[in-house]
């Protein structure tokens, strides 16, 4: 990923992975010229569409009172196109809004006003400001935080405080560039995996109970991809197994049974991956330690169990 730093003109980077998204892209243009700040750009990074998704964004780059910025790249998938638009970010922060959500009239202006709100010598700290999400009728998406304002790490709110569930908010470019998505493994690859490193480097998140985001779950979305049960994003699924079992040992005492079922997903997400001829992508990332050899043996009858549960539906 480019590390070539660029200027800061903007606050915000409003970065959108795209790809044969041009009928619902419409509906991120629309709310962002529905914010009440205006401090931002808006970063569309199309990762190979055959549509007319150039055509569309290039009608609004002559109207819109906001820059837009059109990358075009082979389809590489979505970790590549958010790696390139991360590096190609003007902004202090980016809000990665897909290609099919939009934001609420005062995201931007909410996301702004917690981020000044933390003291400007304490922000190097900081990695994000993260907020809730709401389906198109208004209901909130998983579970609130503990607090209106709250400062954590990821890795803390998720097992500690047990708060699960889509948020979304806007995030340090400075700090995104020193933990890009691996573009060495195939298919999906669960954000969870990137959040948690920067968790565990330190950087804090302030958790904010206001709504920034409205989501529109899809058949084909990346989080429905996250959800799939066989061997299509395997790599991946292994790869947040393996995190959870060796990196997450920690927070094993906070929920005993998430390690359980990480530790049976290890074994299955292999197994799919011995069965269609591919390695296990190893660099950095064997099993070790005893706690986490002891987790995976104990559960390898559960997750053998599992991956012919899935050949079988298969």
């Amino acid at each position: 990923m480019s590390s070539k730093p660029r200027s800061r003109r903007h606050l915000f980077t409003v970065l959108t992975p795209t790809y044969n998204r041009a009928d619902t892209l419409p509906r991120v243009y629309a709310s962002l010229t529905e914010q009440t700040f205006q401090d931002f750009e808006w970063v569309v990074i199309d990762d190979g569409s055959s549509d007319n998704t150039r055509e569309v964004v290039q009608a609004w780059q002559q109207q819109a009172r906001f820059p837009i910025r059109y990358i075009w790249q082979t389809n590489q998938h979505k970790k590549a196109a958010f790696n390139r638009g991360v590096a190609e970010s003007s902004g202090e922060l980016v809000v990665a809004l897909d290609s099919d959500d939009s934001l609420d009239l005062n995201a931007l202006d909410a996301m702004a006003r917690a981020w000044q709100g933390i003291p400007e010598r304490e922000r190097s700290r900081y990695v994000a400001i993260t907020g809730l999400c709401a389906r198109p009728n208004g209901s909130i998406v998983g579970d609130m935080f503990p607090q209106d304002e709250f400062d954590a790490t990821a890795i803390d709110m998720s097992f500690k405080y047990r708060v699960g569930g889509e948020k979304f908010g806007c995030m340090s470019v400075d700090v995104l560039r020193q933990f890009p998505f691996p573009e060495d493994i195939a298919g999906f690859v669960p954000e969870s995996l990137v959040w948690r490193a920067i968790a565990r480097a330190g950087y804090l998140t302030r958790f904010v109970n206001q709504v920034f985001r409205t989501y529109y779950d899809s058949a084909d979305s990346l989080s429905a991809q996250g959800r799939a049960s066989g061997a299509q994003h395997a790599a991946g699924l292994w790869l947040l197994a393996q995190d959870t079992v060796v990196e997450c040992l920690p927070w094993f005492r906070y929920q005993p049974a998430e390690f359980f079922k990480a530790a049976a997903r290890y074994t299955r997400f292999a197994m799919h991956l011995k069965h269609d001829g591919a390695k296990l992508p190893l660099a950095g990332r064997r099993l070790k330690g005893l706690g986490a050899r002891v987790l995976v043996g104990l559960m390898w009858p559960v997750g053998a169990m599992l991956y012919w549960r899935d050949r079988r539906r298969a």
